[in-house]
């Protein structure tokens, strides 16, 4: 059911999802006011490129904007950056910023995004000690990599491998450290680990598994070395920290909104309380095809939940929840990954490894494919997404053999 078109629908944070749930609003049909408040002083901009393109200055910041400047404006979307809000009065259905008066609502998206995780050591706050999460750290990221500059990056995810090769191509000299037994441990099967430290080695970067840093060790308040707690030193200029992030999810629990890891929200993003959505990174959500609930960190879920907000909110259709997917460009891979990895899942290796295009898929003990990664291998991922939502029986010997066509799984 439709709420009244004509109320007023206020967004905390303006970034991926906020910026799409505020367009899709105006093209499904809201008519009245659409406040969108982020605490960035800039409008919604992509962030997976600031690990690549904006850190090697191929692509400039107007380019990563979501929408052009006139875009908010020509629609009605009241577009107010750098403003904070710090508390939300669901009994008066108001939001308190840090400046400036309350703003009341009908209805309120909640999409606040993610806040790095810290790293509690001594020496954090070093001059050199960076992080890279918004804008403002790519740009001062970018004018701080140069060539034989010695870069120690912590954290062998998505962003710390990515920021990792762009340094590297930049001409520094790159060591990650991570904490765990293999980098991207938290969202990759350990055969595309190892093919991706097997990679990153072979273009020069230094990879310390294992690894735990403890502190930042500097000269005259700027960062000289970093130090592991197997007592190694390493020295360094210059060091990122990317050890992941936690849902940006404060002003929901002040609000008394049910919280776990993450604003707990149905399959239409709403929350504990009927006037308020959550959507993006702060949020959990179920994942129908996994019988599980997460929070999905990726652009494909920010956009779909702002689909879901928006189609509820004007009495439109809800599609059905898709299989959640990401990616990651790192020298010349281009990895894909759809569904959720279990360790109980056969996995199949389908092409070359030493080729650089291939595809490792994940299927259940019954039969039915449940994820899929894929390098450099598009169509392989293609047939995947669509075999994932389908909960497609797919034979792992026949998924294996190469002279089977995709296209005859797919009929199956």
């Amino acid at each position: 059911m439709a709420e009244n078109l004509n109320g007023q629908i206020l967004i905390i944070g303006a970034g991926h999802a906020g910026g799409s749930v505020a367009a899709l609003l105006r093209q499904y049909g809201w008519t009245g006011p659409v406040l969108l408040a982020g605490a960035e002083s800039r409008p919604p901009y992509q962030r997976p490129p600031l690990s690549k393109g904006l850190l090697l200055g191929k692509v400039t910041l107007q380019e990563l904007q979501l929408k052009p400047d006139n875009f908010y404006a020509e629609r009605g979307i009241d577009l107010a950056c750098g403003r904070q809000a710090i508390a939300i009065d669901r009994v008066a259905r108001q939001v308190r910023f840090e400046t400036g008066e309350p703003v009341n609502y009908d209805h309120l998206v909640i999409a606040t995004g993610a806040r790095l995780r810290a790293l509690d050591v001594p020496g954090n706050a070093l001059d050199g000690v960076m992080s890279l999460r918004t804008a403002d750290d790519a740009l001062k990221l970018r004018a701080a990599v140069r060539k034989g500059l010695r870069v120690a990056v912590v954290g062998g995810g998505f962003i710390g491998l990515e920021a990792a090769a762009s340094a590297l191509q930049a001409g520094a000299e790159v060591r990650v450290i991570e904490r765990e037994s293999r980098l991207m441990a938290r969202v990759a099967s350990r055969e595309l680990s190892e093919f991706v430290a097997g990679h990153a080695r072979a273009h020069g970067i230094t990879i310390e598994m294992n690894a735990s840093v403890c502190r930042f060790i500097g000269t005259a308040g700027q960062l000289a070395a970093v130090e592991l707690a197997d007592g190694r030193v390493f020295p360094c200029d210059l060091a990122l920290v990317g050890i992941g992030v936690l849902a940006q999810q404060s002003l929901a629990e002040s609000a008394g909104l049910a919280c776990e890891d993450g604003i707990l929200v149905d399959a239409r993003a709403a929350t504990s309380d009927v006037r308020i959505s959550a959507i993006g990174d702060c949020s959990r959500r179920p994942v129908p095809l996994f019988e599980r609930s997460a929070r999905l960190e990726s652009v494909h879920n920010a956009v779909e939940q702002a689909k879901q907000v928006a189609a509820r909110l004007c009495g439109k259709p809800v599609t059905a929840a898709e299989a959640p997917w990401t990616w990651s460009d790192q020298f010349d891979l281009r990895l894909q990954i759809a569904g959720l990895i279990s360790p109980t899942d056969e996995v199949v290796m389908r092409g070359d490894p030493a080729a650089g295009s291939f595809a490792i898929f994940h299927v259940s003990q019954a039969g039915v494919l449940r994820a899929v990664e894929a390098v450099n291998a598009p169509m392989d991922f293609a047939f995947a997404r669509m075999a994932i939502g389908r909960r497609l029986q797919t034979p792992p010997a026949r998924l294996r053999d190469p002279t089977v066509a995709l296209k005859e799984l797919a009929l199956n």
